[in-house]
């Protein structure tokens, strides 16, 4: 009896002590992996490299004489290399304008070592999800010791699994500085999709607090790209010396014609007439997007005149005005489609006033207000981001407020030179200020008057200001 239970209890430790063991063994296993993934993650050759520069449209070799050189290119091959390190840094520009095909281009340069890149977006959950996949960590997702307790480690909201995600890149970090001098480099491509709300301020936070940690210790380099003010004004409310702002923006005119010729060779074989590549350019600028999509078309004009259409057809579905006889169900929507308007009308006029509209060598001039003028003018200074982000006007880093494009400024002097226009803008507001007027008046309504009475009103001295009604029946005659 006595030898059966020391056989039975030896054998339940022996099992014990195997099933911990194995347990403790695949714990650190599982761990030692993750940052192995983590640092694979970083080596060379990396797919989505490939994948980005094909969706971006960006030549590979042999065909590197098409592609277009644009000057921020040197400052953006340093900071990919790791030879300008010891700063985070903000890139800045208009949709289109080629910010992330430079960063696509240096990730080329070296293969993509020691770089990873995703795409911000709306939902927190997705940023997790695409966080992971740049860095080949599943978020404890695989990890079967959850099984054996009450609460695994996965579960957790989307935030908390990105810091968790930052602090195992910050181990992988620790790691390579070791073995090679350069830090580590996270491009987050359009951070403009993250909400303007507390969440997405809150990863933001998250985002910039770890960004500005890095770079005082040359762990990992962060770049945030956007194409809105909004994240700019959020990362400055927090930022250090260490944050570098580059703007990028439409290719002046000499650099766009050769952009355009490149393009057309490109796509056709040819070399188009100068006179034509100048004509294109006064019509829609250096915007790169632009020029490849005329680059492509047989007839190149009229594919500028189409943009330009598109452009104002957008302007007008957003911000059309409906004039002295619209219903007031739909004033907030008309207080901000008018304040674009009188905004739009303020570019075109200050436009002709000024002295230089075009020069020979930069090309276009587009008029701008400073951000709080434009605030003025507009008499409201909670719409402007807004237009920003739905890409009618642009905020450039020096806070100065313009069209988004060359096409979108000739849409809204086409609108403004129409027949008309300034006084329908004119009877909108005048609406607008109708119906406010209304929503402001109190009808007082007085009752039990009879004949001979008299209401007796008065504001006696008092500190709520209140107005006292009285009535003053007639005297009974009878």
């Amino acid at each position: 009896m006595g030898e059966s239970a020391v056989t039975t209890l030896a054998s339940v430790l022996v099992l014990g002590i195997g099933f911990a063991g194995a347990g403790y063994v695949y714990h650190k296993s599982y761990k030692y992996l993750q940052l192995k993934k983590i640092e694979n993650a970083f080596e060379p050759g990396d797919p989505v490299l490939v994948l980005a520069a094909v969706g971006k449209d960006i030549p590979a070799p042999p065909n590197e004489q098409h592609w277009v050189m644009r000057e921020e290119q040197a400052k953006i091959d340093a900071i990919i290399n790791g030879s300008n390190k010891g700063h985070y840094h903000l890139i800045m520009g208009e949709k289109g304008c080629g910010k992330s095909s430079m960063l696509i281009e240096a990730m080329r340069k070296i293969d993509g070592e020691g770089c990873a890149m995703f795409e911000a977006h709306a939902d927190l959950e997705i940023v997790r999800i695409r966080l992971g996949k740049a860095l080949d960590y599943e978020f404890h997702e695989d990890y079967i010791g959850g099984y054996f307790s009450e609460r695994g480690p996965r579960e957790s909201t989307a935030l908390l699994d990105i810091e968790r995600a930052m602090n195992k890149l910050e181990k992988v970090a620790l790691l390579h500085r070791t073995k090679k001098s350069k830090p580590l480099l996270l491009i987050i491509n359009q951070t403009h999709l993250i909400r303007d709300d507390e969440d997405g301020k809150d990863l933001l936070e998250l985002l910039q607090q770890r960004a500005e940690q890095w770079a005082a210790s040359n762990l990992v380099t962060v770049i945030f790209n956007s194409d809105d003010y909004w994240v700019y004004e959020r990362l400055l409310q927090r930022a250090t010396s260490r944050m570098e702002v580059m703007s990028v923006s439409d290719l002046p005119k000499e650099q766009a014609i050769t952009a355009l010729q490149k393009y057309r060779q490109r796509y056709f074989g040819e070399r188009a007439d100068v006179s034509v590549l100048e004509a294109v350019y006064d019509r829609v600028g250096g915007r790169l997007s632009f020029l490849n999509r005329v680059a492509k078309s047989h007839n190149m004009l009229a594919t500028c005149d189409r943009i330009k259409e598109i452009e104002k057809t957008w302007f007008l579905n957003q911000c059309w005005i409906l004039g002295s006889e619209m219903d007031d169900d739909v004033m907030d929507q008309q207080k901000w489609a008018s304040a674009a308007m009188v905004l739009a009308l303020a570019l075109v006029d200050k436009e002709e006033e000024m002295e230089q509209t075009y020069d020979s060598e930069t090309g276009h001039v587009l008029p701008s207000y400073q951000m709080h003028k434009a605030q003025e003018i507009m008499t409201r200074a909670d719409f402007i981001r807004d237009y920003d982000r739905l890409n009618l006007f642009t905020i450039t880093s020096t806070a100065q407020v313009r069209a988004n494009s060359v096409p979108m400024h000739r849409a809204f002097k086409e609108i403004c030179a129409e027949p008309g226009f300034r006084e329908f803008l004119q009877e909108t507001l005048e609406r607008i200020a109708a119906i406010e007027s209304l929503g402001r008046t109190r009808e007082l309504v007085a009752k039990d008057l009879v004949h001979g009475g008299r209401y007796h009103i008065s504001k006696p001295m008092s500190l709520d200001g209140r107005v006292e009604v009285k009535l003053q029946q007639p005297p009974n005659k009878g």
